[in-house]
Formats: structure tokens, sequence, C-alpha cells
């Protein structure tokens, strides 16, 4: 999608300017994964001959991630509009994707056969299937092809409220597209809002139990057998500028908690769930065991909020050096 916002921390039109980046769900996992040096390959359906869908695609290509099979196609290419928010004033996204060329694409559209082929992990997101009917089923027939080639689909459920009006409700589509994932990640208001398991969590207190989240996590796992496991971020907002960040895992075998993080003075949240699938996408991989690729997740997503914009843009040495040394803040000379 190209991103709309206003300059600083100023709201909506108050001066007649808009900085334009990109962003979008599965493009900033992408981003993440190729930073820290993992082959990524991005599909998407995008309009012909469109120049701004042309600049998409060179950025993505500048940051490392394949965009060869990204399919052309009738249709526009999607907006949104997001204000940052600041100490007591939340941010605001503002949706315009009505008829973009990923929203009218449709199963049979894309070979997922041969874009799976020889894939580590395929990664879909809750916002995809939000989309349309159209897209919901087209993300529906990945996921069963990745099932049926062996590859592990990772979905972060994404609950976008704003999003879901084409007559089907969030539990309706993601409930089933759940029976296909490997790897779920979520925070609390995905599991409830997405797949309907509701959970004794207070997502507005800014204080969080962890006890609660082990039993909403026991709960996901036993209503989806297919699970291998869930990673659930816990998310303690403070205010708009400052969050406590931390997250949690469980692999039917174990529950894990992550290091705490204190993010005070943000610069830009949106894209920081994003992150953290990256993150634990890529520690998945390559790390040896849960705790680590819980804890580099987490760290990942700490840093992005340091930065504007949806692509966290860190390399996997920034973020060991995060976990290393505790983010001091301190110069580097």
């Amino acid at each position: 999608m190209l991103r709309l916002a206003p300059p600083g921390f100023e709201r909506f039109l108050m001066s007649p300017s808009l900085v334009a980046t990109f962003g979008g769900g599965e493009a900033n996992v992408a981003v993440s994964v190729a930073n820290y040096g993992q082959a990524a390959r991005y599909v998407t359906v995008l309009p012909p001959s469109n120049p701004i869908a042309d600049a998409f695609l060179g950025q993505m290509r500048a940051v490392g991630v394949d965009v060869s099979i990204v399919k052309r196609q009738k249709g526009r290419f999607g907006i949104y509009f997001v204000e940052p928010g600041a100490n007591q004033r939340p941010s605001k996204v503002v949706y315009d994707r009505d008829h973009s060329a990923i929203a009218l694409a449709k199963p049979g559209d894309l070979d997922w056969k041969a874009i799976l082929s020889g894939a580590a992990m395929f990664h879909v997101t809750g916002i995809t299937p939000a989309l349309s009917q159209s897209a919901a089923d087209l993300a529906l027939e990945a996921a069963r092809t990745a099932r049926e080639l062996g590859v592990p689909v990772s979905c972060d459920l994404n609950f976008r409220k704003n999003l879901w009006k084409y007559g089907k409700t969030a539990p309706e589509v993601m409930r089933e597209l759940t029976t296909f994932v490997d790897f779920a990640i979520a925070n609390e208001e995905d599991c409830q809002k997405a797949l309907g398991i509701q959970a004794d969590v207070d997502v507005h207190s800014g204080e969080l139990d962890r006890a609660k989240y082990e039993r909403l996590a026991a709960k996901v796992l036993d209503e989806y057998p297919n699970l291998r496991l869930i990673a659930i971020t816990l998310r303690e907002s403070r205010s708009a500028s400052h969050n406590g960040w931390s997250a949690c895992l469980h692999n039917r075998k174990e529950f894990l908690l992550s290091r705490h993080y204190e993010i005070t003075h943000i610069v830009d949240r949106v894209g920081g769930g994003d992150a953290f699938a990256g993150g634990l996408i890529f520690g998945l991989l390559n790390l040896p065991t849960h705790q680590e690729a819980l804890e580099f997740a987490v760290a990942a997503s700490c840093l992005k909020h340091s930065i504007p914009g949806d692509f966290n843009r860190f390399t996997r040495a920034e973020v060991e050096s995060l976990l290393k040394e505790g983010g001091s803040g301190r110069v580097q000379r």
C-alpha cells in the first residue's frame, strides 16, 4: 500500500502536505526478514502500468526482497492514511483499499504450487482476507496449498475492524484459515475478535497479567491441534508515546516469556507487530531455541518503534546488539 501521513505529529491536513511511504502487513514482514539476511520473496497482485506500483516494487528490490513473481492485473493501488498519535492522543488509520488489485484477485489468479516450491515458510496476515471475499478465498487457497506441499504456514491474525465490510465476520473466515496454520501470531484482541476465543484479559488496562495469557495461548492451541505454537505480543499502553513491550510463546511443551522493554518517546508504532512477526519467522528458521527466537522478535519490534514508516530498517547485528547491550542509546563511534 501507499502510506500517507502528515509530517511530524500533525493531525490530518493541518498543513497541505502528506509524507508518502510504502507499507502493508506481509510486505513489512518480507522487508524485515530480508534485512536479517534471510531470502524473502513477496507475492501480491498490483495494477499494471502504474508508476506508484513500480516505485513500490523498486523499494522492495532495494532492500533485497524478491518481487519477481508479483502479478500485474486490473485494480488500483491501495492507500492508507495514518495520523501518528502522541501522549494521550491515539494514532488513527483510514483505509482506502476498495477495488485494489489484491482485493479483486481471486483463486486461480496465482500459481501457488510454483510460488511455494522450495519455500521454507509461507506468511499471511488476517488483513488480506479482510479486504474482500475473493481475497479471503485466495488466502485460503494459498494456505491450503502450502499445507499440501509441506510448507509451514505462519499467520499473524491481525484483526482490523475497519476492513471487515463485505458481509463476512472475521471469525467466519479466520477460523477456517487458521486450520492450515503452523505458527500463529496475535495479540489478545486478535484471539478474541478474529478467532472468537474469549479470555479474561483487558486490552485497555495498561497492565498485563501474564498468567492470563498463558491460559489464552493454551485455549487457542486446544482449539487448533494443527498449531505448533502461538506467540502473543504483550503491549502495555501507558500512552501513545510510552508502551511496555514484551511477548509470550506457547509451543505445547512450555510457556515462554520474553524480557520486557519500556519504550518511551515512541516515534511510530505502526508496523511494530509486523516487525515482531518478521523477527519471529527469522528466529524460528535460524536460531536454536524458541526462547531465542522470541527474544529476537521482541527486540526487533522494540527497535522498530524508533523510526517512522512501516518498514523495519534494522539488521540482524543491530537487533543482537540490543539483546546484548540492553539499549542504553549511547553514541556508537
